[in-house]
């Protein structure tokens, strides 16, 4: 099973930038895998963000137009590239992959990912 590490969260001011990473390990390559990014805050349920293949993004309602997803094959890594960002986008940020490439309907549940980093925490002021 592939194995993720994100990093890149901090405390930033509202309107202020942060780019999340997710280094994959082991002898797996990402570009064979749909990446995801979910957020989720205490009492809620984990929120779809972004999601990426090798051909192929896409990002939630909510964040379009202020969040971006972007990989590295080379480096094995993934991007969440955040600007504008809000108040209410302050959760604990989770990378998830599953082998294959994405559906539109991914980004809608953590159940089609069965691996998952341990999260970067993001808090805007």
């Amino acid at each position: 099973q592939v194995q993720l590490v994100e990093s890149g969260g901090g405390s930033v001011e509202a309107g202020g930038s942060l780019r999340l990473s997710c280094a994959a390990s082991g002898r797996y390559t990402i570009q064979n895998y749909c990446m995801a990014w979910f957020r989720q805050v205490p009492g809620k349920e984990r929120e779809g963000v972004a999601i990426i293949d090798a051909d192929w993004s896409d990002v939630a309602s909510s964040v379009k137009g202020r969040f971006s997803v972007s990989r590295n094959n080379a480096k094995n890594i993934v991007y969440l590239q955040m600007n504008s960002l809000k108040h209410e986008d302050t959760a604990m940020y989770y990378c998830g992959a599953h082998y294959g490439d994405c559906s539109e309907n991914d980004i809608k549940s953590r159940r089609f990912f069965p691996a998952w980093g341990q999260g970067t925490q993001v808090t805007v002021s």
